[in-house]
């Protein structure tokens, strides 16, 4: 199911992870997993769907903390593309201050 705000495409979509094998149930928001906080190379703008690499997208050292939300840093295993995405309320907390730069 799909709806569209400013910007932003939401997409409520069910995965599972390619990384640890997650399944994952997308709130149309769900860009990652949020056990091992990769991601699949998937979009141009956020939600669009339009991207055509489908790279893995591996969380970097550089997660940090801004307003009192996580950011996490990515950088796509197959063409190298790196982009900021907000960290859900459901991520791996341990995982996200463990790996904070």
């Amino acid at each position: 199911m799909k709806s569209r705000m400013a910007g932003f495409t939401r997409n409520r979509e069910n995965f599972v992870c390619e990384n640890c094998g997650t399944k994952v149930q997308g709130n149309g928001y769900t860009d990652h997993c949020p056990e091992c906080l990769y991601g699949k190379h998937v979009d141009i703008a956020p939600g669009d769907r339009l991207s055509e690499c489908k790279g893995t997208m591996v969380p970097k050292y550089s997660i940090y903390e801004r307003n009192g939300n996580f950011k996490i840093h990515y950088k796509c295993r197959k063409c190298g593309e790196e982009k900021d995405v907000k960290a859900s309320p459901d991520d791996n907390r341990e995982l996200l201050e463990r790996i904070i730069g």
